[in-house]
C-alpha cells in the first residue's frame, strides 16, 4: 500500500485547505484511514479518523467542528477539509492507512509521505 499526501500549503488564520491522500492499493475499502499531524518540536499526533465506507468518523478535540474527513473509494482517495484554520495547526500532516479502530499512530501500519501546512497569523 503506497499512500501519498498533498494539497498543504501556506494559509491565513481563519482559512481554509484541503488534504488529499491517493491510496495506491487495491482494496481501498478494507482499511480504516487516519490523519495526523506533526508540529515542529512535537509529537505526532491523531487528528481523526474515517471508517472504511465512510459512515463513522471520530476527530481529536483540536479539529471537533473545523475539521471534516471524508473518502471516496471509487477513488481511493481520503480528505481532510480544514476550515477556522488557527497558527497552532501549523504542521506536517500525514495520512495512514490501517485495519483497527484505533487513534494510536503505531496501529496503523501504511503512512503517506507527509505535507506540510502553515498557517500565518
Amino acid at each position: 500500500v503506497q499512500l501519498q499526501a498533498f494539497g498543504g500549503g501556506l494559509v491565513q488564520a481563519g482559512g481554509s485547505l484541503r488534504l488529499s491522500c491517493a491510496a495506491s492499493v487495491q482494496i481501498f475499502v478494507a482499511y480504516i484511514m487516519g490523519w495526523f499531524r506533526q508540529a515542529p518540536g512535537k509529537e505526532r499526533e491523531f487528528v481523526g479518523r474515517i471508517s472504511r465506507r465512510g459512515g463513522t468518523t471520530d476527530y481529536a478535540d483540536s479539529a471537533k467542528g473545523r475539521f471534516n474527513i471524508s473518502r471516496d473509494n471509487a477513488k481511493n482517495t481520503v480528505y481532510l477539509q480544514m476550515n477556522g484554520l488557527k497558527p497552532e495547526d501549523t504542521a506536517v500532516y500525514f495520512c495512514a492507512a490501517g485495519s483497527r479502530v484505533s487513534r494510536k499512530d503505531d496501529e496503523y501500519d501504511y503512512w503517506g509521505q507527509g505535507t506540510l501546512v502553515t498557517v500565518s497569523s
